[in-house]
């Protein structure tokens, strides 16, 4: 599996936080964030913020140790005001997309995952984005667009992160074992993206293929992704599950941590 370059995730980041900014402009940000029903809207913003300039502080500071939220410079908004929570989105991307240019992709720092680098946190940052913004754009009723490489790349990452809970010993994703089953998703609008898992009695294993399996999830890509992130239901009339939808089932709710 090939990431995309170090300064794609660093521009992503940026885009998208202006794209999250344009949803947020005019909304009802005490609305309820219908994919995430704990939060409002202005929770969601806050959220994803917070997050960019965290991942940016541990870059800055080559981290050697998990960063306390407190340690982390303006890491909320001054105030509740929306234009206040506008320009401090815009800071926190633009200051977390210059830490990570500055120290490279290969700059070590701490991580909770499988990567200890700028680069984890260049990437995590973007595809948080990603999902977050379907999430305000939901919550907005506009539409969402995601450009086919980071949907793909949101798709990857969420299965990676899926195996390494699974290694951890996470207890909802050590249940996804089972020999003899599989799924596969198949975008429909988009060449050669497609996706096999199979569950084995260790545990599971994915490879980008085409192949038949216990069950297909076929649709445009931002749509699986959206599915496989539970941002839109597999019932949906915008995808088609094919076969055991069951099993379909068995693997978003024990891949819903975090």
């Amino acid at each position: 599996m090939d990431l995309l370059s170090h300064e794609h995730y660093c521009t992503a980041i940026e885009r998208l936080t202006d794209e999250l900014r344009r949803t947020l402009n005019g909304a009802d940000l005490d609305a309820h964030v219908p994919t995430c029903p704990e939060w409002t809207l202005r929770d969601l913003a806050v959220h994803v913020g917070g997050a960019h300039r965290w991942a940016g502080e541990i870059v800055r500071t080559r981290a050697t140790d998990e960063l306390p939220d407190e340690k982390v410079p303006d890491f909320t908004p001054a105030s509740d005001d929306p234009a206040v929570l506008d320009a401090w989105l815009a800071a926190g991307a633009a200051g977390t997309a210059t830490a990570l240019r500055e120290a490279g992709a290969g700059a070590e720092v701490w991580s909770w995952s499988w990567d200890a680098s700028a680069g984890f946190w260049a990437r995590r940052m973007a595809l948080e984005t990603v999902v977050h913004l379907a999430d305000a754009a939901l919550a907005a009723n506009l539409p969402y667009a995601v450009s086919p490489e980071l949907a793909a790349d949101t798709i990857d990452e969420w299965l990676q992160i899926v195996s390494f809970a699974q290694a951890e010993g996470d207890e909802e994703a050590a249940e996804l074992r089972g020999a003899g089953r599989s799924l596969h998703l198949h975008a429909t609008d988009v060449p050669d993206a497609e996706w096999l898992i199979e569950l084995t009695d260790d545990g599971f294993t994915w490879r980008r293929a085409h192949a038949k399996a216990t069950v297909a999830l076929r649709g445009p890509l931002t749509d699986l992704m959206l599915v496989f992130n539970r941002r839109l239901a597999p019932g949906s009339d915008r995808v088609e599950v094919l076969g055991d939808a069951e099993l379909l089932d068995f693997w978003l709710e024990r891949s819903s941590f975090g």
